[in-house]
């Protein structure tokens, strides 16, 4: 439920982040007016394509990461956590943080 106090929070949270957007568009701007007045519109275009290609590399970083994170903590951890509820007495609710801290230490020694 929505109170109109939490409405007017949310309100004035996006009034601010809308006065912070028009400031960063400001400095883009600029930046963009001084790659133009310096190397011409041939600049601009390697700009855009070097942003471009830092962009796609770091996406393709944080797109590995969140793989193997998948790959090698998570899947194994509720596997584990699975197969602790069969053999102990213990719910997968208590077992799966455990299994969490063992698969992060194991990886974290592993290298």
């Amino acid at each position: 439920m929505l109170t109109s106090s939490l409405i007017v929070q949310v309100k004035d949270f996006a009034d601010e982040a809308a006065v912070r957007a028009e400031e960063y568009s400001g400095v883009v701007d600029q930046g963009k007016d001084f790659i133009t007045d310096t190397f011409g519109q041939n600049g601009l275009y390697a700009a855009y394509v070097a942003a471009a290609v830092i962009l796609i590399f770091v996406l393709s970083r944080v797109a590995k990461l969140t793989f193997s994170t998948l790959k090698f903590l998570v899947i194994p951890s509720v596997a584990l956590a699975f197969l602790a509820t069969l053999f102990l007495p213990y719910s997968f609710v208590v077992t799966f943080p455990v299994s969490v801290t063992v698969c992060s230490l194991f990886l974290l020694f592993k290298g």
